[in-house]
């Protein structure tokens, strides 16, 4: 079974990249052929500084083998690295109406966010397409909020297949039923577009401003305390098992603690559940030849991969050489 993923470089990653993606990556290595490119290409939706594409382009790399992911087990490559992506893409495009992609609930929320509206964003479904398509990809592990672009692909290559024979493999998503939405800072989607994460990896001080500020009901410490719709709360409950959850649960409904409390024990609880990638991250970090001769040679895999597929998308559509 061959299972595909990717995410942006387009900024630091946080724990909403990790419990919304890194997280399933690490389950499914063990059981399945997984694909995980950095999407430095989609990445230029949002980000325009080059040094800064860059710079976390091998800085995503670096934390997904802190993370575990294992070089033996998975292809890990950047999509710049694969060319033909984008000739699939423009191919796609002649396969995709319009109607399709202004129903992309993405492309609506990322500009009623204020991200400036442009081809690039609008399109994005056909470029995830061409990610998923090129590589016969069986399985897309994606959140909630990602689960119309899976099915926009299937829809995309249905149309092609209609015509041009059984070509794609008609992908289907996977989410962790386990895990909804993380909510940034603010409540809201934790995203690098709305400026409301958590790092993975920072330092404790820093870790400690970015959790003070997240949003909170204003309610006397002697209080009892709402958990259920708690931003902290539903944060801390994703590093915590059953029992971790409901002893969280009685010291909310205990009251005689502030969310000051609740803010400081999920900054610690953070700390520690990194504490081994911190070590990992530091390795990567002083040996980043490394961790570039690991993208080259899963760049060498997917390539072989593409331009086979390529070649057959070519014939089909009557690229004459």
């Amino acid at each position: 079974m061959r299972v595909i993923t990717g995410i942006q470089p387009s900024g630091t990653l946080h724990i909403g990249n990790y419990f919304g993606a890194i997280k399933q990556m690490l389950d499914f290595q063990d059981k399945s052929d997984l694909f995980i490119f950095i999407a430095d290409y989609h990445a230029l939706t949002s980000l325009k500084d080059a040094e800064a594409l860059r710079k976390n382009t091998i800085d995503a790399a670096i934390t997904y083998l802190a993370l575990g992911i294992d070089p033996e087990k998975s292809t890990l490559w950047v999509q710049s690295d694969v060319k033909e992506v984008l000739e699939l893409y423009w191919i796609l495009s002649g396969y995709t109406p319009m109607g399709l992609l202004e129903r992309a609930h993405s492309y609506k929320d990322k500009v009623a966010k204020g991200i400036s509206a442009n081809h690039a964003l609008f399109s994005y479904p056909v470029l995830m397409a061409a990610d998923i398509l090129l590589y016969d990809a069986e399985i897309v592990p994606v959140g909630k909020d990602q689960i119309q672009h899976v099915e926009i692909t299937r829809d995309i290559a249905i149309k092609f297949n209609n015509e041009k024979g059984e070509i794609f493999t008609l992908p289907d998503f996977k989410t962790d039923e386990n895990i909804q939405t993380v909510p940034g800072t603010d409540g809201a989607k934790m995203s690098k577009s709305y400026g409301n994460t958590i790092d993975l990896f920072t330092t404790e001080k820093q870790l400690k401003k970015q959790t003070g500020k997240i949003v909170t009901e204003s309610v006397p410490m002697e209080a009892p305390k709402e958990y259920a719709n708690c931003n902290v709360y539903n944060l801390c409950k994703l590093f915590l098992d059953e029992a971790g959850q409901q002893e969280l649960q009685a010291r909310y409904q205990r009251g005689g603690e502030g969310h000051g409390h609740f803010k400081m024990y999920l900054k610690e609880l953070i700390w520690d559940h990194f504490a081994e990638a911190r070590e990992k991250r530091a390795y990567y970090l002083d040996h980043e030849d490394e961790v570039r001769q690991i993208l080259d040679e899963g760049a060498k895999k997917a390539s072989a991969i593409a331009r086979e597929k390529m070649q057959i998308v070519r014939d089909a559509v009557g690229i004459y050489r």
